[in-house]
């Protein structure tokens, strides 16, 4: 079987989209978040705004497959990776609002994820060639935040009131930043890529557990956020299909 193109990432991912809206399953809401931000990725390989396209492609298809599989893993019964795992388990409550659960995903995706599928790709001494490529991510990504705030603001109206509560606290929901967790899904790379495979276990399990921890802590913020994260989750959207199209489209 020849390797698989993004085409084939996007088919995949629109498979889990499919099934979730049929399913009524908030899992749903990050694999629409992330089939776009594929699209996009595949856009600027397509136009050249990467320096190295074939590596970006398979930069790209390995990462996605790692939730992808992640994905298939639990839908099955099988246990994926602790931080998955977290992220998925909120998926059948009720209680955390939307952007909770794309943060979830986001943060098993970007600080577990990332770096493995990072040091994969570039091993040892080519991964210093992917930086440039792994930064212009960052710039890529930061064009899709006005209309990803649109599409919040249809499907969970009051989730501005977040701005407001993070004025008065420090907690990880209101400050979770891509390009931070993307230095840190660097950090992961540059520590695995210079070890051989049978090393690497002992390193993601001790990623996994923190980036557990840290989609715990997205999911059961400080007190301070809880009061206003009822009222934004009283106005949100309850029409899980819907929200998974709007966050598609």
């Amino acid at each position: 079987m020849p390797p698989k193109s993004i085409d084939d990432i996007v088919v995949d991912l629109s498979k889990i989209v499919d099934w979730a809206r049929e399913n009524k399953s908030r899992i749903g809401y990050f694999a629409a978040m992330y089939r776009k931000v594929t699209l996009v990725i595949k856009a600027a390989i397509e136009t050249g705004e990467f320096e190295d396209a074939e590596r970006m492609a398979r930069l790209d298809v390995v990462f996605a497959q790692r939730y992808i599989d992640a994905s298939a893993e639990f839908t099955t019964g099988r246990p994926p990776t602790d931080s998955w795992q977290v992220a998925f388990d909120a998926t059948a409550s009720r209680r955390p609002i939307i952007l909770q659960h794309l943060l979830t995903g986001m943060n098993a995706h970007i600080n577990l994820d990332l770096g493995i599928a990072a040091a994969t790709v570039a091993p040892g001494a080519d991964l210093r060639a992917l930086e440039g490529d792994f930064t212009t991510i960052n710039a890529i990504l930061g064009r899709l935040v006005d209309g990803f705030a649109a599409d919040m603001a249809e499907v969970s109206p009051w989730i501005g009131l977040l701005d407001r509560i993070g004025g008065r606290a420090d907690n990880a929901l209101v400050n979770f930043s891509i390009e931070v967790a993307r230095i840190e899904a660097w950090e992961l790379a540059s520590r695995l890529a210079p070890l051989p495979d049978s090393e690497w276990e002992s390193v993601v399990a001790a990623r996994d557990e923190w980036t557990a921890g840290f989609g715990d802590f997205l999911l059961h913020p400080h007190w301070l956020l809880r009061a206003g994260l009822l009222a934004i989750r009283s106005r949100e959207s309850n029409d899980i299909p819907r929200v998974i199209d709007v966050l598609s489209n």
